[in-house]
């Protein structure tokens, strides 16, 4: 049975359609610019999350006077993503570098699916791009919020991209996204927050913590690659993706094989420290 929409949650989805309208109007420059603004006066309005980014800058060996440009780089990609319409991917794909497309063939060309592995980098959702390119269906998972006006929206948007969403909370996401593998399509799963609290424990920058389980169990249960992508800003229009050469752990433990991921998410995340915007708790030292 669905749950009412508060008040609240209706005032929060007409704000949010009113920065979609605001921003989808405007030319690229002039978002990506107020993009930027934003994420600034977000800087400074949210001592708590500034705090936080405090702390990740400090295990990735940044100093933590960067904080305000992980803001900045947050800002853009919430301004981004009010402000992409289907009349802008073509304008979109022709300022994207890809790195690392044989890599994609190579692990498509196995048959069994393919796990793209990615962290909370740039735009990342602009990886669909090069899915739409290729012709290839894309899943990926996303987190059921409370407001479902918002989770809707959200939906929506990334139907616009081509990505087949399955939300949590509803039937058996697993599941369904081995059914996904074994049609060939991509799983594109965010790997470096553990969302749930039930994930495997490893050493990510030099701290213990959890990540995600369902790359690793989807890998040993359908055999699929898993590919490591990163998604970046580049400091005007466009973006940067680079596709890693595929990991197999089909023959690793569980805990080898998150260790695996957490190393390579590492290395695609100091290429450019400061566009990492995770703003949350991730380690057990945040949340105390």
């Amino acid at each position: 049975m669905r749950s009412k929409t508060t008040l609240g949650q209706w005032i929060t989805y007409a704000c949010l359609r009113l920065a979609v309208a605001v921003l989808g109007s405007m030319p690229e420059s002039w978002m990506r610019r107020l993009g930027h603004l934003g994420g600034t006066v977000w800087f400074y309005l949210d001592r708590p999350r500034r705090r936080i980014v405090h702390r990740h800058l400090r295990r990735l060996g940044e100093s933590p006077r960067r904080a305000r440009e992980v803001f900045r780089h947050y800002g853009r990609y919430w301004a981004e993503s009010f402000w992409v319409r289907t009349r802008h991917f073509d304008m979109l794909w022709s300022t994207m570098e890809v790195d690392g497309t044989d890599n994609l063939k190579d692990s498509l060309a196995q048959g069994k699916g393919v796990i793209v592995v990615l962290p909370h980098l740039g735009n990342w959702e602009f990886a669909s791009l090069i899915a739409r390119h290729h012709g290839i269906p894309l899943v990926a998972v996303a987190e059921r919020l409370a407001n479902r006006k918002i989770t809707e929206w959200f939906t929506r948007q990334r139907n616009m991209f081509g990505i087949e969403i399955i939300l949590t909370g509803r039937g058996n996401v697993r599941n369904r996204l081995r059914e996904s593998l074994a049609e060939g399509k991509l799983v594109c799963l965010l790997s470096d927050r553990d969302l749930s609290g039930r994930g495997i424990e490893v050493e990510f920058f030099g701290e213990k913590t959890t990540l995600p389980a369902g790359p690793v169990v989807l890998a040993r249960a359908t055999g699929a690659p898993v590919l490591p992508v990163a998604i970046y800003f580049k400091d005007g229009p466009g973006h940067r993706a680079t596709i890693h050469p595929a990991l197999d752990l089909t023959d690793m433990t569980p805990g080898e094989g998150a260790q695996v991921i957490a190393s390579k998410l590492e290395e695609m995340i100091r290429e450019d420290p400061v566009q990492w915007h995770l703003v949350q708790p991730n380690w057990p030292s945040d949340r105390r």
